[in-house]
């Protein structure tokens, strides 16, 4: 998928001031939980894991808890012109029909966005695990979340984690990255209680 739709930034029309933001959009006051490029705001009963890829040590995602449902979310490069969300759904639902899953093209509050039941085995059963992707892009980099458990499906819970995720503050930073570059995460000082997972 190419040509100028691929190209466009997905974005919903308040953004700048609902989320996810950048971080020249919002004051230092509130208090974040700081993972580099990502900063998030704490709240009960949110547990926050890091997945770690195996070998080098990175971290490569966050995982979010959050009322009985996961949202996963990743930050990456892309041009203050250019947005990835539309190419990066082409290639999501290439790669899960692939797989044999079914993917269907869903639009919320975020814009464009992809309802999937993705083929998993669970206690050595081929299983459908239902899961939504959503995807934000911003000035300088594209924030894709994975939401799974029964806010993919349930509209009520799906808006909380919805919610998270609008919270969300990005720091690209000034350093020139190339488009689709994951952006670097830490574990932060405030550590306790925040699990790293092995990928």
């Amino acid at each position: 998928m190419s040509g100028p739709l691929s190209d466009a930034k997905s974005a919903p029309a308040d953004r700048e001031t609902t989320g996810p933001f950048d971080e020249s959009e919002v004051s230092g006051v509130r208090p974040y939980v700081d993972l580099g490029s990502l900063k998030l705001i704490p709240r009960e009963g949110l547990n926050l894991r890091l997945e770690v890829e195996e070998g080098s040590g990175r971290v490569v995602a966050v995982a979010m808890d959050y009322l009985g449902s996961t949202l996963q979310v990743q930050a990456f490069a892309s041009t203050r012109s250019q947005g990835l969300w539309h190419e990066v759904r082409a290639q999501l639902t290439e790669q899960i029909s692939t797989q044999g899953g079914l993917v269907e093209d869903a639009l919320s509050e975020l814009g464009p966005e992809l309802l999937c039941k993705v083929p998993a085995l669970v206690d050595g059963k081929q299983v459908f695990q239902e899961v939504r992707f959503i995807g934000v892009d911003g000035p300088r980099w594209f924030l894709r979340g994975v939401i799974a458990g029964p806010a993919a499906t349930n509209p009520e819970q799906g808006a909380r984690l919805v919610e998270l995720f609008r919270d969300i503050v990005v720091v690209r930073g000034q350093q020139p990255m190339p488009p689709r570059e994951l952006m670097p995460l830490k574990v932060p000082e405030q550590a306790a209680g925040i699990a790293p997972t092995q990928r």
